[in-house]
C-alpha cells in the first residue's frame, strides 16, 4: 500500500519510502506542495493521465559541483568557446524542448502540460532556473531544475547540437562550485550523468545534506 495525499499540504517521512523510491501518490502542483517536497528530496515523476507519484528513492544519484567531471573530448569546446550560456532567459521555452525533444531509448516524456505550468511558477518566484546554451543566435541546447538554498535539483536536459547539454550542465556545475552548492541531485542515475561524475550516496547523507540546507534557507528567507 501507498500513502495517498490528502488536500493538505504534507508528506509522509522520506524515511519510509518504499524501496521502488515511491513515497506518495496523488496531491496536486501546487508551489506550496512543490517546495515542500525538494526541501525533503521528494519529486513527482509520473505518466500523462495517470495520478502523480511522488518519489524519494535510496540511495540517491547525485553529482558534487566541485568534483563534476569534464571529458577531454569536451576540452576544446571550452577552448574554443563553442557555445554561449544564459540563464533564465527563456525557462518555458527550455522545458518545452525537454518535453518534445526525443531521447535514445525512451519512448515519451513525463514532462506534461501540467508539470510546465507548476514549474514556470516556481521559476516566477526564483525557486527554478533555466539554462540555455547558444550556437551564436541559435539555441543548441538546454537545462533546468529546481534551486532551493544552496541545493540544485537537476529535472531534464536536451540537445539540438552534439554536447550542448553536456556544455551547459558543465558550465552550471562550475558556477554552482563557485557560489558553495553543496550537491546537484540527479534523482535517477544513467549513463550520461555517470559520465558526468554522477554517484550514489547513502539515503542518510543526502538527507544530512537537506537538512542543512533547510536550516540555512530558512535562516536566510
Amino acid at each position: 500500500m501507498y500513502y495517498y495525499l490528502d488536500n493538505g499540504v504534507s508528506f509522509p517521512h522520506p524515511d519510509v519510502v518504499k524501496p521502488s523510491g515511491i513515497l506518495a501518490i496523488s496531491g496536486d502542483l501546487s508551489i506550496e506542495r512543490l517546495l515542500l517536497a525538494y526541501h525533503y528530496g521528494i519529486f513527482p515523476w509520473y505518466n500523462p493521465n495517470e495520478p502523480i507519484i511522488w518519489w524519494c528513492p535510496r540511495p540517491r544519484y547525485v553529482i558534487f559541483p566541485e568534483k563534476v567531471k569534464i571529458a577531454k573530448s569536451m576540452n576544446s569546446y571550452f577552448n574554443q568557446n563553442k557555445f554561449q550560456v544564459t540563464y533564465d532567459q527563456h525557462f518555458a521555452t527550455i522545458m518545452r524542448y525537454c518535453q518534445h525533444v526525443p531521447r535514445y531509448g525512451q519512448d515519451g516524456t513525463w514532462i506534461n502540460d501540467d508539470i510546465v505550468a507548476a514549474y514556470t511558477l516556481l521559476q516566477g518566484q526564483g525557486y527554478a532556473m533555466s539554462v540555455e546554451v547558444w550556437d551564436g543566435d541559435e539555441l543548441a541546447g538546454g537545462l533546468y531544475g529546481v534551486m532551493l538554498g544552496k541545493v540544485f535539483y537537476g529535472e531534464s536536459m536536451f540537445s539540438l547540437k552534439s554536447n550542448a547539454s553536456k556544455f551547459g550542465f558543465i558550465t552550471l556545475a562550475r558556477r554552482l562550485a563557485s557560489e558553495g552548492f553543496q550537491v546537484i541531485d540527479c534523482q535517477q542515475p544513467n549513463p550520461y550523468l555517470a559520465s558526468l561524475g554522477g554517484e550514489f550516496i547513502p539515503g542518510d547523507q543526502f538527507q544530512k545534506i537537506l537538512r542543512q540546507n533547510r536550516i540555512t534557507f530558512l535562516k536566510g528567507s
